[in-house]
């Protein structure tokens, strides 16, 4: 059986790849705060981010960048959308989702797309 933290952490994981892709689609207008991620698994902020801590090492709010990124790599090296284009997609202005995926990457959007394009 699954530990109590073990099921928060994998719940956890399993709503953002879900929160993700509903955001992506258009499903839902913009990417929740952790506080409201953490009450729609019926745990407080705060025990949210100590389980996540404990079972991971890592602060909740990385993995849920780290997922974006993932998902914005995707896009930028599969699709043909402009990068305008793609950070609405994300809810960002386009000038903070340059700036946050450099950041996260080391690199500007366009530059990501250029060097993982055959």
């Amino acid at each position: 059986m699954m530990k109590r933290s073990e099921e928060i952490t994998h719940q956890y994981f399993t709503f953002l790849d879900h929160h993700i892709q509903e955001v992506i689609s258009g499903t839902v207008p913009e990417f929740m705060e952790l506080n409201e991620i953490a009450g729609e698994l019926a745990v407080s902020h705060k025990h949210l981010t100590d389980t996540i801590k404990k079972e991971t090492g890592q602060h909740p709010c990385s993995f849920y960048d780290e997922k974006i990124i993932d998902q914005i790599k995707q896009m930028l090296i599969t699709s043909d959308k402009s990068i305008a284009e793609i950070a609405r997609i994300f809810t960002y202005d386009p000038s903070n989702f340059s700036k946050f995926f450099k950041k996260m990457t080391g690199f500007t959007p366009g530059n990501f797309r250029n060097s993982n394009r055959s």
